[in-house]
């Protein structure tokens, strides 16, 4: 799949310098070969490392028989590109799309790949496709279904931003539909008709009303919350309408799972006609595992909940406990405005250093 002529990146540059060589090679998701080929090309050049590619995923390993294996993994791809390219700086803030999600990280890995030759734990660079999408798309599920020996580890890191704080597990998501009906009639003769819009009134109350849970795992907070995301009803300006689905979202603690997510779910909504369009399970933290422990010490000894989902779930459901920590700032992610800070580029790199070399 690799193209002949990839786009050359120096692994050599500091971190700030390559995210921005990374950020003005744009990857939006289902578009991220040119991204993938350079980064082959750069890492087939350092021979302490072993490449592999499946689509437009990149594995790239180190094979020192070391006593551990760590996996460091991040996602090419960005959202679209709203008006925020090429990359420009202003100050210690790197401006461009994906530069905080997540291209900041990929930066660091891509430094730590070229110039630590002999961590003191095996390393395993995963840079994978579509992580902005539709989950069937994503490209470390791929690997996960067809290489699975290329993401074994004992420990992993994803490089999503976390404000260069280690953020434990994730939470799991479902989405569902609550469907109203009622009987379409014309609107100067309202009284013939059920309005099904109208019916929406009581979903939203028991919304407004929703007490949301905080759970406490491993001395992490995770705090759940269900809202209504999209409202969609109406026939025409002069029709009384027949159906409304009211769409909502619930994000979970990683206590549940699946089947507890949706008895949930449904137990709210009682009453109601509601269908489970999309889910995906969370990832308990997992941080009195040794491995993450030792990260967590390395890193500043401090963690927070994640809150959102993220593919430290994949690794979890193979049975590799992970983590997420990168130099970007969540609240950033998927803005206009995006940014990343050069400082805490430099800094998550250096904190990870010290972690493979001491």
């Amino acid at each position: 799949m690799s193209s002949s002529n990839p786009t050359p990146l120096d692994l050599t540059l500091d971190g700030g310098t390559l995210t921005a060589r990374l950020v003005d090679i744009p990857s939006v998701s289902g578009d991220e070969q040119a991204l993938a080929d350079a980064i082959e090309t750069a890492l087939r050049g350092y021979p302490h490392l072993s490449v592999d590619r499946h689509g437009n995923n990149v594995v790239a390993r180190t094979n020192l028989g070391r006593a551990e294996r760590v996996v460091l993994a991040g996602h090419l791809d960005t959202v679209p590109i709203a008006d925020n390219l090429p990359s420009w700086v202003e100050g210690d803030l790197l401006h461009g799309c994906g530069t905080t999600d997540m291209k900041s990280g990929v930066a660091v890995q891509l430094r730590l790949a070229a110039t630590v030759p002999e961590p003191n734990r095996d390393l395993t660079f995963v840079f994978y496709d579509c992580e902005e999408v539709e989950a069937s798309r994503n490209g470390l599920g791929h690997l996960a279904k067809d290489h699975p020996e290329w993401l074994a580890g004992d420990f992993a890191v994803l490089m999503e931003p976390s404000g260069g704080m280690v953020e434990g597990g994730c939470q799991g998501t479902l989405r569902a539909q609550v469907r109203l009906t009622g009987v379409r009639a014309h609107s100067a003769r309202s009284w013939l008709g059920d309005n099904a819009i109208h019916h929406a009134a009581e979903v939203l109350t028991r919304l407004e009303n929703y007490q949301p849970r905080r759970v406490e795992i491993d001395g992490l907070e995770y705090r759940e919350g269900l809202n209504a995301v999209r409202i969609d009803g109406g026939v025409a300006g002069n029709v009384i309408p027949d159906e409304c689905v009211v769409t909502v979202n619930f994000r979970y603690a990683p206590d549940r799972d699946e089947v507890d997510a949706e008895k949930h779910v449904r137990e709210v909504f009682d009453g109601f006609e509601l269908t489970v369009t999309d889910f995906a399970v969370g990832a308990l933290p997992g941080l009195s595992q040794p491995a993450a422990q030792a990260f967590l010490e390395a890193t500043g000894g401090q963690a927070r909940a994640k809150f959102g989902w993220t593919d430290v779930a994949r690794f979890s459901a193979l049975g590799v406990p992970a983590v997420n920590y990168g130099p970007g700032d969540p609240n950033l992610a998927h803005k206009r405005e995006e940014y990343c800070s050069l400082s805490a580029i430099a800094e998550v790199e250096d904190r990870m250093r010290a972690w493979l070399t001491s």
